[in-house]
């Protein structure tokens, strides 16, 4: 599910738990992505968290979580956003 120009997402073991909760999601596993991201309190947990929740349909829960993340909501294809987060992850090391 990744850009060709995407470097390749880590094994699920091996990765930190936000992305592997990326990784959940993008694979269609959202109770898994769930139960990881919930448990991360960070701003990026809740970006993470936001996400999950507009792919569940959610929105005003999702609003919650962009808010406590300091993002807007965003609009665009669910899976462009996981694709954004993961780089942002592994950009920045957030989780590891």
């Amino acid at each position: 599910m990744t850009k060709m120009d995407d470097p390749p997402l880590p094994e699920r073991d091996d990765a930190p738990p936000l992305l592997r909760a990326v990784m959940h999601a993008l694979g269609g596993d959202w109770e898994a992505a769930h139960a990881l991201a919930q448990d991360d309190m960070t701003a990026a947990g809740a970006w993470v968290h936001g996400w999950l929740h507009r792919i569940e349909g959610d929105l005003a829960n999702a609003a919650y979580w962009y808010r406590r993340a300091g993002r807007p909501a965003a609009t665009g294809p669910t899976d462009d956003e996981g694709r954004e987060i993961a780089a942002f992850l592994r950009a920045n090391g957030a989780g590891y």
